[in-house]
């Protein structure tokens, strides 16, 4: 790596979030020990699937049953990953 072009690496991560009353916080952990470092950039990935026609009509159509429970939330003791 020279002065002025910059390298790239493919890191694995793993995303913490706590989800309690006395802490709501998500942590990255590089699964492979990386280091960031001043000036160093990270980026994620995220991998999206489709839902099929069906899988979206019904999701529209029965979309507002659920809607209250969007609204509803909890915290726990539990560590989410």
């Amino acid at each position: 790596m020279g002065i002025f072009t910059k390298a790239k690496e493919t890191v694995p991560c793993t995303v913490e979030v706590s989800h309690r009353f006395e802490s709501l916080h998500a942590h990255v952990r590089f699964d492979n020990g990386a280091v960031v470092y001043p000036g160093d950039e990270v980026l994620r990935n995220a991998t999206i699937t489709r839902a099929t026609r069906l899988e979206r009509w019904w999701t529209r159509a029965t979309g507002d049953f659920g809607f209250m429970e969007l609204c509803e939330f909890s915290f726990s003791e539990e560590l989410l990953a």
